[in-house]
């Protein structure tokens, strides 16, 4: 998907939301135990009612990983799922990949050719060797962490330099020579607004993935207000607080389906 499909998508549908599938098992209804295939089951629904409102999912890896090969199978059938049945909504494996030379193309090959995702999320702590792999592929997007919604995010990324400047801007105005607004992305977080301001003034058309909404606080007005740029740029991600809505009745992607329309609702005024 490239940029130009991302925003008609953003203004098809009024809607700039990207539902995080953290899909932890232990926190599924109880009508999924002794399901054969309990994510992919939790994943179908969840999707099937909230696509008229997302134009991004962000699958993080991790909790497909720590399930083992059935955890792996279960992913790999829910973006088979995605592909088949809603091609237009871009596709994010949140892996946070960051290494160099073949292995980094060996894990692009993974997301992009072995499943069909759209954009990986990376760390870029060992530089342009470890993105440029990703960069190669067209109409695929390399999503870099820049400044993200966590508390700790002070330990590094917004420590001073001594030529001026944070380290978050240095990986940003760095990466933003390797690539193109067509194919990086960068993680800001929406806990951040000022923040997210100063460097959409620097950064003003690549396109922003924005945690933090929704259990960590944030707020799509502060987002939207501060953020966007002239082709909306901006992905906001909502995960815990859409798909974890209602966590006992069998109806929970019901729950799922009404938040995530709240959300999409609410970023209909700034589209």
């Amino acid at each position: 998907m490239n940029y130009t499909q991302l925003y008609e998508q953003i203004k098809a549908k009024q809607s700039f939301l990207c539902v995080g599938l953290d899909s932890d098992p232990l926190h599924f209804p109880p009508c999924l135990k002794g399901a054969e295939n309990p994510i992919y089951t939790f994943n179908k629904e969840i999707v099937n009612a909230t696509a008229p409102y997302a134009v991004a999912y962000k699958i993080n890896i991790a909790f497909y990983e720590a399930e083992g090969v059935r955890g792996w199978q279960q992913l790999e059938m829910t973006v088979d799922y995605i592909k088949r049945n809603h091609p237009n909504i871009l596709l994010i494996a949140d892996a946070k990949r960051g290494d160099i030379g073949n292995t980094a193309k060996q894990y692009a090959k993974a997301f992009f050719e072995t499943m069909a995702f759209d954009a990986v999320t990376l760390a870029p702590y060992m530089g342009e060797d470890s993105i440029k792999p990703f960069l190669e592929y067209p109409d695929k997007w390399a999503i870099i962490l820049a400044l993200t919604s966590n508390a700790s995010a002070v330990d590094f990324e917004t420590q001073e330099l001594a030529a001026g400047g944070h380290l978050y801007e240095k990986v940003i105005r760095t990466s933003m020579q390797w690539g193109s607004v067509d194919n990086t992305m960068f993680v800001v977080g929406a806990t951040r607004p000022a923040k997210l301001k100063e460097i959409r003034e620097y950064c003003k058309d690549n396109f922003f993935l924005v945690p933090g909404v929704g259990a960590q606080g944030g707020t799509i007005k502060e987002v939207a207000e501060n953020g966007m740029n002239k082709h909306c740029g901006l992905l906001v991600n909502a995960s815990r607080s859409i798909i974890f809505a209602d966590k006992t009745s069998p109806d929970y992607a019901s729950a799922a389906g009404r938040v995530a329309k709240e959300m999409a609702e609410e970023m209909a005024k700034y589209v």
